[in-house]
C-alpha cells in the first residue's frame, strides 16, 4: 500500500479504560470513571425530554446547515449566523482546520504538551511541528511568538490548557495575538470555557472582533454533557467560516445530537450548578494536596493535574484496582503526575481515599 510516509509510525487515539474493562479485569461491581474530563453530573432534564419526544425518521439526513441548532447558538452568543461552524466534536473542527492548511513545507507552532489532536492532524498532513514547552503549566506566549515565521499555518492556543488547567489571561492574549502575522490562523480553543471563573480571563467574542485570523472552538462535549452526541463548534470573522467550510464533510452532525444541544444550552441554571460543584470539587483537591504536600496546577477547567513524582503508570493501575479509573501522566507528556476529572463530592472523597493509601504504601515500600 502507499501510505504516506508519515503514517507508518503514527498511533491511533488511545482513548481511557472503559468501566466495564476495569470491572472485569480487577472483578469490581462499581468503578468511577475521572479520565476523560466528562460531566458527573450527566446532562440537563430537558435533554432527556428532548431525546425521549424524538419522533423523527431515522432515514432521513440530517439538516447539513444545522440551521436550528445554529439560530440557537447565534441568539445565545449575539453572534452572527453565517459566523459559526459545526463538527462531529471539535475534534473534527481541528482535522478541517489541519486539513484547509497544513501540508509539507509549512509549519504550525503549539504548546507541550497540551490537547494531542494538534500535533496528531499535523503529522498526518505532512507539516513541521514546532512544540514550545509550558511555562510553570501555561503557554509561554513569548516563545510561541518567537516560533512563528513565514511559513506558519496555525498557532494552536487551548485555554484552560489541557492537560494543567492554566488558562491565558486577557491582555497575555491581546499582547500575543498583536504580535502574529495576519495570515497565520490562531486556532483557540475553549473546550472547558464554561467551568472558567477567573476574573482576568477573555471574552473570545471581542477578540474575534478585532483578530479576524482567529476562531473559537467549543464542545458541548464537557460541562453540557453531551460527549456521546459529538457536538462541536467554532465561530469566527464570516470570512474565515466561507474558506473553511467546504472542507467540512456534509451532513457531519447528527440529528439527534442537534437537538440534544439546542435543549442543553437552553438550561443554563444546569450549566451554572455543574460550575459551582466543579469549583467546590476543585476546592477538596487542593486541600488533599496541601495535606499531603502533593504539587498541582490551580485548575480552570473540569480537572486538576497533581504531581505524585512516582511512576505514574503504578498510581494509574492502582487506583484502578480500587475502582477509580484517572489518566496517567506518562500519557500525557508529564511523568510523575496523574490528571483527575473533578467529580461528584462523595467521587472525589472516593478517589483521593484511594490516592492516600498509595500513598502510605508507598512510604512502606
Amino acid at each position: 500500500m502507499k501510505w504516506k510516509e508519515q503514517m507508518l509510525s503514527l498511533k491511533a487515539y488511545q482513548p481511557g479504560r472503559t468501566t466495564d474493562d476495569v470491572k472485569k479485569e480487577y472483578g469490581l461491581k462499581k468503578v468511577v470513571k475521572l479520565a476523560s474530563n466528562e460531566n458527573p453530573f450527566g446532562s440537563s432534564e430537558k435533554v432527556k425530554e428532548c431525546i425521549r419526544a424524538y419522533a423523527d425518521s431515522f432515514a432521513i439526513y440530517p439538516d447539513g446547515y444545522t440551521g436550528s441548532l445554529r439560530t440557537v447558538i447565534s441568539e445565545f452568543l449575539q453572534l452572527d449566523e453565517k459566523q459559526l461552524i459545526f463538527g462531529n466534536g471539535s475534534d473534527e473542527i481541528i482535522l478541517m482546520i489541519s486539513r484547509a492548511m497544513l501540508e509539507p513545507g509549512k509549519n504550525t507552532v503549539m504548546a507541550a504538551p497540551t490537547f494531542p489532536q494538534y500535533r496528531h492532524n499535523a503529522i498526518v498532513e505532512g507539516a513541521e511541528i514546532r512544540e514550545i514547552e509550558l511555562l510553570e503549566g501555561a503557554h509561554d506566549l513569548d516563545k510561541m511568538a518567537n516560533a512563528i515565521d513565514e511559513n506558519t499555518a496555525i498557532v494552536w492556543l487551548c485555554s484552560p490548557n489541557n492537560p494543567t488547567g492554566i488558562h491565558i489571561t486577557d491582555s497575555e492574549l491581546r499582547a500575543f495575538l498583536d504580535r502574529v502575522p495576519q495570515d497565520v490562523f490562531v486556532v483557540l480553543d475553549e473546550a472547558y470555557y464554561e467551568y472558567v471563573t477567573a476574573e482576568d480571563y477573555f471574552d473570545a467574542r471581542e477578540i474575534i472582533k478585532q483578530y479576524k485570523n482567529v476562531i473559537v472552538l467549543r464542545t458541548f462535549s464537557k460541562i453540557y454533557g453531551l460527549a456521546a452526541f459529538r457536538i462541536g463548534y467554532g465561530f469566527a470573522d464570516e470570512s474565515l467560516i466561507a474558506q473553511l467550510d467546504p472542507v467540512r464533510e456534509p451532513f457531519n452532525v447528527n440529528s439527534l445530537g442537534q437537538q440534544a444541544a439546542a435543549a442543553a444550552i437552553s438550561d443554563q441554571s444546569f450549566i451554572e450548578m455543574c460550575s459551582s460543584e466543579n469549583k467546590a470539587g476543585l476546592e477538596q483537591f487542593y486541600a488533599f494536596c496541601k495535606e499531603e504536600n502533593l504539587d498541582y496546577y490551580p485548575s480552570e477547567a473540569n480537572f486538576i493535574l497533581i504531581d505524585f513524582k512516582c511512576d505514574s503508570n503504578e498510581l494509574f493501575e492502582y487506583l484502578m484496582s480500587k475502582g477509580y479509573i484517572v489518566r496517567s501522566g506518562a500519557a500525557l507528556g508529564v511523568p510523575g503526575t496523574v490528571r483527575v476529572t473533578i467529580g461528584s463530592k462523595e467521587q472525589n472523597e472516593g478517589v483521593m481515599k484511594a490516592m492516600k493509601s498509595f500513598l502510605t504504601e508507598t512510604v512502606k515500600r
